[in-house]
């Protein structure tokens, strides 16, 4: 996933570089950002940041268009990621402890459907780690006087600690996580972490936000601060799985929903090379559940609720189609592999218009 060349260069040099593994080429490109943020050899990735502001959940979205959790899942690249324009980065998911994730290889690319299949299975160096690395980033200071870009939090349960103890997990993590954050993502979507997509179900749902609204409160007073809790979901749900979803949402009085995760379907790539690994897939071929998954969403939860739309967006028409859909502002994660940090600005800048069209 090579990012480490200007906009003008990435479609020329992407069939090279694709000829590496693509967790290779992930790891090799988080290295290099990494090194360079904050140096000038950044310039080989920054552009200037879309001013198109939006509130939400209470905070200042300095454009719509962010980076989805999974891509950095250690907080490395904080910085250089600022850099490429994005108006909020969502870092993680993080675990309370470090684990490996899922064997290899667990990572393929479906280039004829601008697709992925991942099975990571939440592989990062835990809490402390990510932590240390949150607390490194400059972006907040080096902002220019504008306002800074967001930094969102993803938060998860470690693949060994059994799902009816998960509450404890996601709990651990956000007494970590919530001073540092601008908003929280609780994730119960991943379908490469057995059984966390139960957590999406009527009572076990009811449970778990019980008990972070619970604790959240109490953060709130020792902090001094009441960050935001979204929830992210998977598209694979129908109608009435996120009628409940929404009514839980409200019920406990989270701030907004991420949706959506990558999907287990596999009808838009049958029959091409790795359609028939396990995991999620990601990219051009979840565009159209994220996007019904969306709208189902704001049928449910009227106009003001905040949804983050995320599945798909290769181009600034997606990236329209995921608000016109219902959507408040949208992240890209495997569209940034496909195209390169030019997306993120093509996608800003459309979402600008429309919006000054409106």
């Amino acid at each position: 996933m090579p990012l480490l060349l200007p906009s003008s260069l990435y479609g020329l040099a992407r069939p090279f570089l694709f000829g590496f593994d693509p967790e290779h080429a992930h790891e090799i490109t988080l290295d290099g950002l990494a090194r360079t943020q904050n140096t000038p050899l950044a310039c080989a990735y920054s552009a200037s940041r879309v001013d198109d502001p939006i509130t939400l959940a209470g905070l200042t979205f300095p454009n719509r268009v962010g980076l989805a959790a999974g891509l950095d899942k250690n907080a490395r690249c904080i910085d250089a990621f600022a850099a490429m324009g994005f108006g909020f980065v969502e870092v993680g998911t993080v675990t309370p402890k470090a684990q490996p994730g899922n064997p290899k290889p667990r990572m393929f690319r479906l280039p004829q459907r601008d697709a992925l299949i991942n099975r990571l299975g939440f592989n990062n160096d835990g809490l402390d780690a990510f932590l240390a690395n949150v607390q490194k980033a400059r972006f907040r200071k080096s902002s220019g006087g504008k306002t800074p870009m967001l930094l969102g939090l993803n938060i998860g349960k470690n693949a060994a600690t059994p799902i009816e103890r998960a509450v404890d997990d996601y709990l651990a993590c956000l007494d970590g996580v919530y001073p540092h954050a601008d908003y929280v993502t609780i994730n119960i979507s991943s379908p490469n972490t057995a059984n966390l997509r139960t957590l999406q179900s009527d009572e076990a749902l009811d449970a778990l936000l019980g008990a972070v609204a619970e604790r959240r409160e109490a953060l709130a007073t020792r902090h001094g601060k009441r960050s935001p809790l979204f929830v992210k979901i998977a598209p694979d749900l129908d109608e009435a799985q996120v009628a409940v979803i929404a009514a839980t949402l409200q019920r406990h009085r989270m701030d907004g929903v991420i949706a959506t995760n990558t999907t287990l379907a596999r009808d838009a790539v049958a029959g091409l090379p790795h359609a028939d690994e396990g995991g999620g897939l990601s990219g051009a071929p979840v565009r159209e559940a994220s996007n019904r998954v969306i709208a189902q969403l704001r049928a449910a939860l009227g106009k003001d609720f905040p949804i983050i739309g995320v599945g798909g967006i290769l181009n600034a028409a997606d990236a329209k189609a995921k608000i016109a859909a219902g959507a408040d502002a949208v992240q890209i994660y495997t569209g940034l592999i496909y195209r390169g940090p030019a997306l993120v600005r093509e996608a800003a800048q459309a979402l600008l218009r429309d919006r000054s069209k409106a």
